[in-house]
């Protein structure tokens, strides 16, 4: 079992707040609707674009049938990409801001019905969302939990734990970090997931900076002892 108080955490960052992320959203629903500008494409379309071919490619998905989550969606835009190739699509964030974005977004491209949520994925009380998705993408959202100012390894603790409950036996977690190397999310996701496959990427850019190369790992949901028993 890894021991959460070993991890070395980040330096806490206004990036880890819902406060911080509510106002990115706003200022880019505003644009969207004065210029139609969708905003920020987190760590660059490319690591984006490869991450969805890789899953379109590689994982034996049936397209009509199968249900992928994107966590922490914010404009919508990797499920209009996803909706090129699959049916059943949800996309939830915890901004609602960010939900009114991927609302207008999504209708541009003739996608409103694309199941959209205001949900938070830590929520302990009411991680009530169906447990029958096959994969889960997340481009930034574990990055965001873990600069939270506040208990980030319960946190962290929290995601792993619910991303595990909503996913299908043998079902897979697609994640793009800047944060964290392949090493330490495996440490972080070892008693859950197993690492199927880690993704080259290159530099992104954000907020009009270069940033380093980011890690893309594909994981795969283990069945775990307790389950074994019942």
């Amino acid at each position: 079992m890894t021991d959460q108080n070993t991890v070395e955490e980040l330096n806490p960052s206004d990036l880890g707040t819902l406060d911080y992320w509510e106002k990115v959203y706003s200022e880019e629903l505003n644009n969207f609707k004065d210029h139609g500008d969708v905003g920020e494409i987190w760590f660059g379309r490319n690591n984006s674009l490869r991450v969805i071919h890789w899953v379109t490619t590689q994982l034996k998905l049936d397209k009509k049938n199968d249900r992928i989550i994107d966590i922490g969606c914010g404009n919508g835009m990797a499920l209009v990409e996803l909706s090129k190739y699959f049916v059943k699509l949800m996309g939830i964030d915890y901004s609602q801001n960010a939900i009114d974005l991927a609302h207008e977004v999504l209708k541009q491209n003739n996608l409103s019905h694309i199941d959209l949520r205001v949900y938070d994925i830590l929520d302990s009380e009411k991680c009530d969302l169906p447990e029958d998705f096959k994969v889960a993408h997340d481009k930034g959202t574990y990055d965001a939990i873990s600069l939270h100012p506040y208990n980030p390894a319960t946190k962290r603790q929290k995601y792993i734990e619910n991303v595990y409950k909503i996913l299908v036996p043998n079902g897979y977690l697609v994640l793009t970090s800047c944060n964290w190397t392949k090493e330490e999310l495996e440490e972080h996701f070892q008693n859950y997931f197993n690492v199927l496959n880690v993704l080259p990427s290159n530099t992104f850019q954000f907020g009009g900076q270069i940033g380093n190369t980011v890690t893309q790992l594909i994981f795969q949901k283990k069945q775990r002892i307790n389950e074994l028993v019942t």
